[in-house]
C-alpha cells in the first residue's frame, strides 16, 4: 500500500512538472523561440553523437538534398493547416505530378515543369471542391484520394519505372534547387505576410464563422488554397524527378506524414489560426531531416528510428498544443 502510495506521490509531481513546463513554454515569449531552441538543441546532441561528422560538409550536402522537395511541399500544407485543415494526399499528388513530368520530359522540359504544376494544382482543385462543396472534413477528402491517386500511380508504373529523359538529371545542381527552394518560399513569404490572403487565412484558422461576417470568401479562398498547395507538391515534383531520374510505385511514400511532423516540430500549432509563423516551415524541415540523418548515422533500426522519432513528435504535440483554441479540423 505504501508503495503504491509512493508511485501516485511521483507520478503527480512529474505530472505538475510538465504542467509547470507547458505553463511556462505558453504563457511566455519562450514559445515563439521554442521550435529554433529545439533544432539548435538537435544539432548539439547529434554533433556531439556522432563525433561532429552530422555537420562535415558531405553530411550538410546530404541534408540538403533531402531537404528541398519537403522544404516546398511543406509550403502547401501550412497554407493548408493555417485554415484549419489537414491535407494527407501530398504524396499522391508528388508521384502523379513526377510521373507527368517524366513522361512530357521527352518534349520539353519547361512543359514538363508546368505540366507537373498543373497536374499536382488540379488534384488540389478536386480536394478543395469536395471539402468546399459538398462540406467533408478536409482530412477525410485528402485520404480518400491519397489512397485514389496512389493506386493510380502504382498501376502506371506497374510494368516498369516510369523514366523521364536522361538530360534532365544534368539539372541536379545545388545552387539551382537553392535558387528554385528560396524563390518558392520567398514568394509564398511576400503573400502570406504583406497581403490581404495571410491575414484572410489565419482569421479562417482562428473562426470561420467569425470571418465570414467580416466578409472574407471562406470558401473560395479555402480552395484556392488546396490549389496552391496541390500546386506547389506538383513544382516540388520536378525536383524530386531531377533528383531520381526515374519513378517508381513508391514515389512520395510517406511524405504527408513527413510534412506533417516538420511542421509541427517547426512549432506550427495544429489548429492554425493567428499564432502560425512563416517559420515553422524552414525550421520543421530542417529538423526533421537532420533528426532523421542523425538517427541513420548512429546506425539504430528503421523501427528504433521510427520508435524515437514518435515518441518526439508526441512530445512536442503535448508541450507545444493550445487547448483553448483547438477545435475539429476542417
Amino acid at each position: 500500500m505504501t508503495e503504491k502510495i509512493k508511485e501516485l506521490t511521483y507520478g503527480n509531481v512529474l505530472m505538475g512538472r510538465l504542467r509547470e513546463l507547458k505553463g511556462v513554454l505558453g504563457n511566455s515569449g519562450l514559445r515563439d523561440f521554442f521550435p529554433l531552441l529545439g533544432l539548435l538543441i538537435i544539432v548539439a546532441v547529434f554533433a556531439a553523437m556522432t563525433d561532429m561528422r552530422i555537420i562535415e560538409a558531405k553530411s550538410i550536402n546530404l541534408i540538403l538534398s533531402q531537404v528541398y522537395v519537403l522544404m516546398i511541399a511543406s509550403t502547401g500544407v501550412f497554407l493548408v493547416m493555417t485554415v484549419g485543415g489537414l491535407d494527407f494526399s501530398q504524396g499522391s499528388i508528388l508521384g502523379i505530378s513526377s510521373i507527368v513530368i517524366s513522361y512530357l520530359s521527352f518534349y520539353s522540359i519547361p512543359l514538363a515543369l508546368a505540366a507537373g504544376v498543373f497536374a499536382g494544382a488540379s488534384i488540389g482543385a478536386f480536394n478543395g471542391l469536395f471539402h468546399v462543396r459538398f462540406k467533408i472534413p478536409s482530412f477525410i477528402v485528402t485520404i480518400c484520394t491519397m489512397y485514389l491517386f496512389r493506386g493510380l500511380c502504382a498501376y502506371m508504373t506497374t510494368d516498369a519505372p516510369v523514366a523521364a529523359v536522361t538530360s534532365i538529371t544534368g539539372l541536379n545542381l545545388t545552387w539551382l534547387k537553392i535558387t528554385l527552394t528560396a524563390a518558392v518560399l520567398l514568394l509564398v513569404y511576400i503573400i502570406f505576410t504583406f497581403t490581404k490572403l495571410g491575414v484572410c487565412l489565419k482569421a479562417i484558422g482562428a473562426g470561420e464563422t467569425a470571418a465570414r461576417f467580416s466578409g472574407v470568401r471562406t470558401n473560395l479562398t479555402k480552395f484556392l488554397v488546396f490549389v496552391s498547395a496541390g500546386a506547389l507538391t506538383g513544382f516540388a515534383a520536378f525536383l524530386n524527378v531531377v533528383k531520381v531520374g526515374s519513378i517508381t510505385a513508391t514515389a512520395g511514400n510517406q511524405l504527408e506524414t513527413q510534412i506533417l511532423i516538420a511542421l509541427v516540430l517547426g512549432g506550427l500549432p495544429i489548429s492554425g489560426g493567428a499564432k502560425v509563423r512563416f517559420s515553422n516551415i524552414v525550421i520543421g524541415a530542417l529538423v526533421y531531416c537532420i533528426l532523421n540523418n542523425g538517427l541513420v548515422m548512429l546506425g539504430l533500426d528503421t523501427a528504433v528510428q521510427q520508435l524515437i522519432k514518435g515518441a518526439i513528435f508526441l512530445i512536442v504535440v503535448a508541450l507545444t498544443i493550445d487547448k483553448k483554441s483547438l477545435h475539429i479540423i476542417k
